[in-house]
C-alpha cells in the first residue's frame, strides 16, 4: 500500500481484503486475546489464591484486577490516539503492535515471578499498559483495512478468536499446571509469533508529519470522550458493551472461585474443569460467531443479532446461578457460547459502523474499548459486595450478572444508523 494521508479520498473506497489477509488478522487477533484472556481465566486467580489462600483471595484479586482495568481502561483510549497520529516510517498502527507486545510481556513475567501482592499489582499493571496499547492499534486494523460490505464477515472471523483463544489459554496454562512461570509466559510466547508474522506482513496507514494535529488540552481530554449528544448511537452501542462485558466480567474473573465454593471442586481440578468448560462454549461459539457475521452481512441488519445474543447470554448466566453440579456449569457455558457467539460477530460490526469519524478511528475504538475495561474494574469492587448481600453465593453473583446482559439487550434498541 501507498503511503497515504488518513484524510485522503481512499478512505472512503477501501479494497476488499482477500483470505490471505483476514487468516493472518484472526490470527494476531486471537493472539491478542490470549495475552489477556490466559492470565484471567486461570493463571492469575490461582497466583493470587497461591500468595494469600482461598479466603482472602478473592479479595485480593478484586484488587488486582480492579485497578489493572482502571489501567487498561485510560492506557487503551490514549495509545489509540498517540497510534492515529503516529508518523512512524513503519506506519501508524506497527509499532504499537509490536511496543505493546513486548511491555506487556515484561509485566506478565513479574506477575509470574512475584513474591507478594503488591507485586504482582505492579507487574499487571505494565502488562495491561503494554497489551491495551496493542489492543488499540489491533482493532482500528478493522475500519483501515476492511471495507463497509466484508465487516459483518470479518468481524464474525474476529468474534471465533475469542473462544480459540480462551481454549488454548486454558489447554496451555493445564499442560503446565505447577510452574508458575510456564503457564504464565508459554501463552506469551506462542501469541507473540502470531502477532509479529501479522506485524510483518500488515500493510499498515502511513501519515505524513504535517497532517499531524496539534495538541492541545482539549484535544487531550477528547481522547477519553465522544460526545453522547452528537454521536447518540455510539453512545448507545458503548452502553450495551458495557453492560454484556460487565456480565462476562462476572463470570470469568470469579469463574474459578465459583468452581472451588459453589460447586465444591478441588484446586488441582479447577484447570481441568476451567479448560473443559471454555472448550465447549468455545465449540457453540465458533458456530455462532461465523454464521451470525455472514447473516448480518447478508441480510444488512446488525441489531436484531446483537438484542438477540444479549437476551441469550442473559439466560446462560441464569443457567450457570442455578447449576448444583459441574455438568449444569456445562450446560450454562454451552448456552452461553451461542450468545456469546452472536454478539462478539456483530456487535463489532455495529460498532464500526457508527464511529463518528473515520480519521479518528483509534481514538474512538479506544474510547468504546473503555467499555471492555471498565466493567473488569468494576465487576471485583462490587462482587464482593453481592456476595455479603447474598450470603456468599455465587449462584447470586451470575443471576445479577444476567440481568447486565438482558439490559445490554434494551440499550441497544435505540440506535438508529444501523438496522
Amino acid at each position: 500500500m501507498t503511503a497515504t494521508s488518513p484524510t485522503t479520498p481512499h478512505r472512503s473506497a477501501i479494497r476488499a481484503v482477500g483470505w490471505r489477509f483476514v487468516a493472518l488478522y484472526a490470527l494476531a487477533y486471537m493472539s491478542t486475546c490470549l495475552l489477556f484472556l490466559a492470565p484471567l481465566l486461570v493463571s492469575l486467580a490461582l497466583k493470587v489464591n497461591s500468595l494469600v489462600g482461598l479466603e482472602q483471595a478473592p479479595n485480593s484479586l478484586a484488587l488486582v484486577a480492579g485497578v489493572g482495568a482502571a489501567v487498561a481502561m485510560f492506557t487503551n483510549p490514549f495509545c489509540g490516539k498517540l497510534s492515529d497520529r503516529t508518523s512512524s516510517p513503519l506506519g501508524m498502527r506497527r509499532p504499537w503492535i509490536v511496543g505493546g507486545l513486548v511491555g506487556g510481556t515484561l509485566g506478565v513475567l513479574v506477575v509470574a515471578v512475584a513474591p507478594t501482592i503488591p507485586v504482582v499489582l505492579l507487574g499487571w499493571c505494565v502488562a495491561q499498559v503494554g497489551f491495551n496499547a496493542l489492543l488499540a492499534a489491533m482493532v482500528a486494523v478493522l475500519p483501515d483495512q476492511v471495507p463497509v460490505e466484508q465487516r459483518g464477515m470479518v468481524a464474525g472471523v474476529l468474534g471465533v478468536c475469542l473462544p480459540v483463544a480462551s481454549v488454548v489459554g486454558t489447554f496451555l496454562v493445564k499442560l503446565f499446571t505447577g510452574n508458575t512461570v510456564a503457564m504464565f509466559l508459554v501463552p506469551c510466547a506462542v501469541a507473540a509469533a502470531f502477532i509479529l508474522l501479522f506485524a510483518v506482513t500488515l500493510p499498515d496507514r502511513r501519515l505524513d508529519r504535517g497532517d499531524r494535529p496539534a495538541w492541545s488540552v482539549r484535544e487531550l481530554a477528547s481522547t477519553f470522550w465522544v460526545s453522547p449528544r452528537r454521536n447518540p448511537d455510539f453512545a448507545w452501542a458503548f452502553t450495551s458493551r458495557f453492560l454484556f462485558v460487565l456480565a462476562y466480567a462476572f463470570l470469568v474473573t470469579y469463574q474459578a472461585y465459583y468452581l472451588l465454593d459453589h460447586l465444591g471442586s478441588t484446586e488441582a481440578d479447577v484447570p481441568q474443569q476451567v479448560f473443559l468448560g471454555t472448550l465447549v462454549q468455545s465449540v457453540v461459539l465458533v458456530a455462532a460467531s461465523l454464521l451470525g457475521g455472514r447473516l448480518s452481512d447478508w441480510t444488512g441488519r446488525r441489531k436484531v443479532f446483537v438484542v438477540t445474543a444479549s437476551v441469550i447470554y442473559g439466560v446462560a448466566l441464569f443457567v450457570i446461578a442455578a447449576a448444583v453440579s459441574f455438568n449444569g456449569f456445562l450446560v450454562g457455558m454451552a448456552l452461553g457460547g451461542l450468545g456469546f457467539g452472536l454478539y462478539m460477530a456483530v456487535d463489532l460490526a455495529l460498532v464500526v459502523d457508527v464511529l463518528p469519524d473515520p480519521d479518528t478511528a483509534a481514538k474512538d475504538l479506544g474510547v468504546l474499548n473503555i467499555a471492555g475495561a471498565l466493567p473488569s474494574a468494576i465487576a471485583p469492587a462490587i462482587a464482593p459486595v453481592i456476595l455479603a448481600v447474598g450470603g456468599g453465593s455465587y449462584g447470586v453473583l451470575y443471576a445479577v450478572a444476567g440481568v447486565c446482559a438482558l439490559a445490554a439487550a434494551a440499550a441497544i434498541i435505540p440506535v438508529t444508523r444501523v438496522r
